[in-house]
């Protein structure tokens, strides 16, 4: 029990960890920073576009607004794991794939890629929902 205690501990710390160095590589691109807003990510998150392939969609479409749930995806069907880093353990971990996702799914959505503010938005959500 010791171990699996200190397992989920150890997980829990990584993916703080890689958040906070992601959420503040953003914040250094920021001029005249004054932080990162949940509400803002929860907007952006839920708010529908006419996305890439001419279709109304919004991050929900295909994460859905529980976080700690699978779904799937808007245009293949399928299934997307949780978005949530307490609910699946992997979400977060790897700067270069928060990277390489949140580029894509700006595009899907919005048609442009997110700016610092909205990733740091978007992520600073995610985590409030855990």
């Amino acid at each position: 029990m010791r171990l699996f205690i200190f397992i989920c501990t150890a997980l829990t710390f990584s993916f703080a960890n890689v958040s906070d160095d992601y959420l503040s590589q953003l914040e250094q691109k920021i001029e005249n920073f004054k932080g990162f807003d949940a509400k803002r990510g929860e907007t952006i998150f839920t708010s529908t576009h006419m996305g890439k392939k001419g279709k109304a969609i919004s991050c929900t479409s295909c994460h859905g607004t529980n976080l700690n749930e699978s779904h799937k995806n808007f245009f293949t069907g399928k299934v997307i794991e949780p978005l949530s880093p307490k609910a699946n353990p992997e979400r977060l971990t790897k700067i270069k794939n928060i990277e390489k996702w949140l580029m894509r799914n700006f595009k899907d959505v919005y048609n442009r890629e997110g700016t610092a503010q909205e990733k740091g938005d978007v992520i600073t959500y995610i985590l409030s929902k855990d």
